[in-house]
């Protein structure tokens, strides 16, 4: 099913995850009163460390939403900027509370090793391919994302490749793949960095690279690239779809996990008002990310990893 802007709820009760933490506004007041707002109990104090992919960071959404979240709790958040790949090493290791990613399959092998619990769909954008105006292998406006890349391969034009582990880069690989194209020689370069200078080297090279949305919206003033594949935002493939979960890391594996914190944080940052405001927030005009947390129709399928079943759905 193609993705689509989803119609979200104006109001909804106490959320599921986090109770406490689901009716929190953005921008409005609370139910809380004055007396209660400078802190909750057991958490006020604190700090949160967040490991989280580079477009969540770099595109200055989290500096933009969460000092509500520090000054409801009293807490303050230390969000560290990694490749999807980097950020579960990280929390792996028991190096993070909560973890913010983009790439369902390394999420999924991450709960299925125990290291993650508590998953819930967050918001979405799109990948785009984007390029030189020049467009020297004549990619643009293509509608197949796959047959963009085998032409770039076979013109030989150079492409630039994240080479990092994340999510951007695991997507990459997938498209790869399905185009039944092994990448390699001259033309491709792994750049081992985040999205932003990616889009840096591939601007000053002339060259072609995969980008997430949102970071190439919030670069795109400083580099003379162009979207030249448009992702299902702009009704182009699906398979260029990039939906962000977040999950909280297993007290159980890692005792110094901070769960009454991340917990917290999860009911705020997909409770309405978190929603509203990432669905307000824009570079240049334009909307960066989608909310998807909050939903007339959810997807009971975020919990857990796809294709998972219990004992008894097999009675």
């Amino acid at each position: 099913m193609p993705i689509q802007r989803r119609q979200f709820l104006t109001a909804i009760g106490t959320g599921a995850i986090a109770s406490t933490a689901g009716c929190a506004q953005i921008g409005g007041s609370s139910d809380q009163s004055d007396g209660e707002s400078g802190g909750q109990a057991g958490v006020a104090g604190e700090t949160l460390t967040l490991t989280t992919t580079t477009s969540t960071y770099d595109t200055g959404l989290l500096d933009e939403i969460h000092p509500n979240f520090e000054d409801m709790y009293g807490v303050s958040v230390d969000a560290v900027a990694q490749g999807t790949g980097a950020a579960l090493e990280s929390a792996r290791n028991g190096d993070s509370d909560v973890v913010m990613v983009h790439a369902r399959g390394l999420e999924d092998e991450f709960m299925r090793n125990g290291y993650g619990i508590n998953r819930r769909d967050l918001m979405f954008n799109d990948f785009v391919i984007v390029g030189p105006e020049s467009d020297p292998a004549g990619i643009q406006g293509m509608s197949s994302a796959t047959e963009a890349l085998s032409t770039i391969a076979e013109s030989g034009s150079p492409f630039i490749s994240r080479g990092d582990n994340s999510g951007t880069h695991t997507k990459e690989l997938n498209l790869w793949e399905a185009a039944g194209t092994e990448p390699g020689g001259d033309w491709y370069q792994e750049t081992g960095t985040g999205m932003g200078e990616a889009l840096n080297v591939a601007n000053q090279q002339d060259a072609y690279t995969l980008s997430d949305r949102g970071t190439f919206i919030s670069q795109r003033s400083e580099i003379d690239l162009t979207i030249l594949v448009q992702g299902p935002i702009e009704d182009g493939p699906e398979i260029l779809a990039n939906p962000y979960g977040i999950m909280a890391v297993n007290p159980g594996v890692h005792d110094n996990a901070n769960y009454d914190l991340a917990m917290a944080y999860i009911g705020w940052i997909t409770s309405p008002g978190a929603q509203d405001a990432i669905s307000s927030y824009q570079v240049n005009g334009e909307q960066l990310f989608f909310p998807e947390a909050v939903s007339e129709d959810p997807n009971f399928q975020q919990y857990v990893p796809e294709g998972w079943s219990s004992d008894s759905d097999d009675e």
